[in-house]
């Protein structure tokens, strides 16, 4: 006689995952509007269904055990199977195509999204275009794309705001750049970019004398001069990679403090086809 193996619940997956990624129960709670008591309640029943302990917990930090970390891939393919799954039944035969525009600054958010979109709608077919922000809102009023990911404009008020980004000063690794007495910059053209803005406003308040000593359309040409230890730039956080460091404000260099930026996602004006109100709410759901 076969006996059934027992099912796993996917409600008991999703509260595991969401724990894992929220870091412990009390932000995984509040993400999935329960209390925390109910979410620990799961967690102890799916550590009873499995017969193992996934959850190494201590006061404000959680680590995964060993089953846990195996049974955490298996819970995320499942869940993305039963998206999938529901995504098939729900809406099929979603066609046509999608014009997306997005500063290179920020490119690096879309891999994933893109790639996830274009596994939920193969019959989509999409059009990435890589401009200023100024430039897009130009291109999202004039209906030549469909949706806009920009830097929030003073001008161009409006969107769905998905996230706010700290502004930081960035120089190079091995650098000293920042100490030089008149501050050199590399900032996009004048009139293209809040960045540019907001930098040369903080440095007038804060009395700091500067120069623009290079001047790129793009976040690589600009990185480019901050490499070679020609100037120092201004980027979101999230922008620090690899050969960039975050200079520390009000320290040795005198440099001032930087305020946040709104990224917004703008759709052009009229009813959005399905697939831009598909990669609207994949983008929401991921950037939010």
């Amino acid at each position: 006689m076969n006996i059934p193996r027992p099912v796993l619940d996917l409600n008991l997956a999703i509260t595991f995952a969401t724990i894992v990624d929220c870091g412990g129960f009390t932000e995984a709670a509040r993400r999935l509007n329960r209390t925390q008591s109910s979410i620990s309640m799961q967690m102890k029943r799916l550590e009873d269904d499995v017969g193992k302990r996934l959850l190494n917990r201590r006061p404000g930090q959680i680590a995964l055990t060993p089953a846990g970390e195996v049974l955490l891939d298996y819970a995320r393919r499942m869940l993305h199977l039963n998206e999938q799954a529901w995504q098939a039944l729900k809406i099929p035969g979603v066609a046509g195509a999608v014009r997306l525009g997005i500063p290179d600054d920020y490119a690096f958010y879309l891999p994933d999204i893109l790639a996830r979109f274009a596994e939920l709608y193969p019959g989509v077919t999409l059009d990435v275009r890589c401009e200023l922000s100024v430039e897009l809102m130009q291109e999202i009023r004039g209906g030549n794309i469909d949706l806009a990911l920009v830097t929030r404009q003073p001008k161009s008020p409006g969107g769905h705001v998905l996230r706010s980004e700290q502004l930081v000063w960035a120089a190079a690794v091995h650098t000293a750049t920042e100490h030089q007495e008149v501050l050199p910059l590399a900032l996009f053209p004048e009139g293209f970019c809040v960045f540019r803005e907001m930098t040369l406003e903080a440095l007038a308040g804060a009395g700091r004398e500067w120069r623009i000593a290079y001047t790129s359309r793009s976040l690589e040409g600009l990185r480019s001069a901050v490499s070679a230890g020609l100037a120092v730039t201004v980027v979101t956080r999230s922008m620090l990679r690899g050969e960039l460091r975050e200079i520390e404000p009000e320290g040795p260099a005198g440099l001032p403090v930087l305020p946040a930026v709104e990224i917004a996602l703008h759709r052009s004006p009229g009813r959005p086809s399905e697939p831009a109100q598909r990669l609207a709410e994949l983008i929401q759901e991921n950037l939010g």
